[in-house]
């Protein structure tokens, strides 16, 4: 009889709860020193190659065992006491993966076999603990190891803004080296913000802003089309941000795609109208500097109506008016026809900036047109008189 006290209370010590999970049943007990016992998978069967890792909360002495091809695992040398016992199986890259976790107090009475049976515990809810730490673990290594990446390319983006500026305070024939560093930031800053959207969820609220950074950096490239690519994924991710479709409108424009380069434009005027005199304004520069004068105008009348006060604006209307303007022939002459608003957007340069650079172009344009103005003589059939001008 007191031989079967002795029993039931060395069964009671063993229900004591573990750190993260409740014992499981049957009590595990020691015998001779040894924990042993069968470790089955989700599925009920055999789990090989899962270590067993058994450590003493009052020693601290850690004693490691791992299951066979059955399943079964034998961990001796251990003394009576309460011990912390770690599952680990393997991920798929073969880096050490927490299953279970759990305790156990171990006394001298001889006891069963300590099994593990994951599928009985994921069916009692016990594995939702360390399966949520598991992901959260993991998400915490993919956040840090996208964070690097977006943190090298926004450091090369800003090597490559840093080189533009140096770039544009240099003479031409020393430019090549300086070319060849914002070739290279910009390469780097494709490389590192494309590795970072392989390790973003396609849900990943910060993705927008991943790839309108990418867009940047393919654009200092002078890659048009890898930038307005990557600007319209952006927005089919976030349609209310305004910048992107700025940004868009101006790849597509130097693409010659004009028609939906407008449409991007009043896009963003939609969506921040308080800027609608910059995106015009940018539009027709971007027309401007490809040459597409003719397209140019009307973005830029645009500009100067909404914003009356920008010289460099009323400028290029008045260079782009004069490039696209028509002649008509009266008899032997050829007389420039002036395009309405060609005399006044320069004039409006001049008053906008009278002792500047704005305004001495503007000076100059009005003073060709004046020259112009009173007709170029030609005679049909004859060669035009060679210029006696120095080149």
């Amino acid at each position: 009889m007191n031989r079967m006290k002795v029993i039931r209370m060395a069964a009671l010590l063993a229900l004591i709860a573990g750190p993260l999970a409740a014992w499981l049943a049957p009590a595990a007990y020691a015998q001779g020193g040894t924990l042993a016992g069968t470790v089955y998978d989700l599925t009920g069967k055999p789990y090989p190659d899962v270590t067993i890792s058994v450590k003493s909360i009052e020693t601290s002495k850690e004693i490691s065992a791992t299951t066979d091809a059955k399943g079964h695992y034998s961990a001796s040398g251990l003394g009576a006491g309460t011990y912390n016992i770690d599952v680990k199986g393997k991920d798929k890259d073969g880096k050490d993966m927490l299953l279970y976790q759990t305790g156990i107090k171990l006394t001298s009475g001889g006891i069963p076999p300590f099994d593990i049976n994951m599928k009985e515990l994921q069916e009692q809810g016990k594995l939702a603990a360390i399966e949520a730490e598991r992901k959260r673990q993991e998400a915490e290594v993919q956040f840090q190891a996208l964070k690097t990446h977006y943190d090298a390319g926004i450091a090369a983006i800003e090597q490559m803004k840093a080189a533009q500026t140096k770039l544009a305070q240099t003479p031409k024939d020393q430019q090549d080296p300086i070319k060849g560093q914002i070739n290279q930031a910009g390469g780097t800053a494709v490389t590192e913000l494309s590795a970072a959207l392989d390790l973003e969820k396609p849900d990943d609220p910060n993705r927008p802003i991943v790839l309108s950074r990418l867009g940047e950096a393919y654009e200092s490239m002078s890659k048009w089309q890898e930038a307005a690519d990557t600007y319209q994924k952006a927005i089919a991710l976030k349609p209310d941000t305004a910048a992107n479709y700025n940004n868009l409108g101006n790849d597509l424009a130097k693409l010659g795609k004009v028609d939906d380069a407008r449409v991007a434009y009043q896009k963003y005027v939609d969506l921040n109208p308080t800027d609608a005199a910059l995106a015009w304004r940018n539009f027709g520069t971007v027309l401007y500097n490809s040459n597409r004068m003719k397209e140019s105008i009307e973005p830029l009348q645009k500009a100067t109506t909404l914003d009356p006060k920008n010289a460099t604006a009323w400028l290029l209307l008045g260079i782009a008016l004069v490039n696209t303007m028509e002649f008509k022939t009266v008899g032997d002459k050829i007389t420039p026809v002036m395009q309405p608003g060609t005399v006044e957007a320069y004039q409006h340069a001049i008053d906008l900036d009278p002792n500047g650079p704005i305004g001495a172009q503007a000076k100059d344009g009005l003073a060709s047109l004046q020259a112009m103005g009173v007709g170029i003589t030609t005679k049909i059939g004859e060669a035009p008189p060679k210029s006696t001008k120095k080149k």
